[in-house]
């Protein structure tokens, strides 16, 4: 997997820039959604893992997209599949979204409870956060009834665990030792 990651992000990299040099972020984030969504399909894999040649794939590849990409995106499905890295869109798509997120200041936090949160809480919530990170937030609220009861927050390497599982796992790791 970070083989993938490792490979896609030039690819991710340069899209983005040209993305943002263009003013045309979001054009190139429905594209490249697209486009993974026809690197993941069986058929397509199966045909381009089966040794068909670049310009088969290439046209291939152009056909089933057919008018969701422009131009330019046309031309970078063009110099992937010269690369034979066709299959590494999806993993594309997931470092132009991440480049995105960080252009724009956003930051993606998971928050674990053991109850749906309330809108009220999550706007606080939400607002705390934003002070505390200094960027936008984005909530993913998870319910999990494991937790007893608390939060547990997940923003990148960030984590902040109040829940009541997490703090019995501490005392319990304490008193062993």
């Amino acid at each position: 997997m970070s083989e993938l990651t490792t490979v896609a992000r030039p690819y991710a990299k340069a899209a983005f820039d040209f993305a943002v040099e263009a003013k045309a972020i979001d054009s190139w984030l429905a594209q490249l959604t697209f486009a993974a969504q026809v690197a993941q399909d069986d058929t397509i894999i199966g045909y381009l893992t089966g040794g068909a040649s670049v310009e088969q794939a290439q046209t291939l590849f152009l056909n089933v997209c057919g008018e969701q990409v422009d131009g330019q995106g046309q031309n970078f499905i063009k110099v992937m599949a010269e690369n034979e890295r066709l299959l590494v869109l999806p993993q594309v798509l997931e470092q132009f979204i991440a480049l995105k997120a960080e252009f724009e200041q956003e930051v993606t936090v998971d928050v674990t409870s053991a109850v749906k949160l309330k809108v009220a809480q999550t706007k606080t919530l939400s607002a705390a956060l934003e002070k505390r990170l200094a960027r936008k937030v984005k909530l993913n609220c998870i319910v999990d009834k494991n937790i007893v009861s608390g939060l547990i927050i997940q923003a990148g390497d960030m984590v902040i665990d109040g829940s009541v599982k997490g703090k019995l796992s501490r005392l319990a790791t304490t008193l062993q030792s």
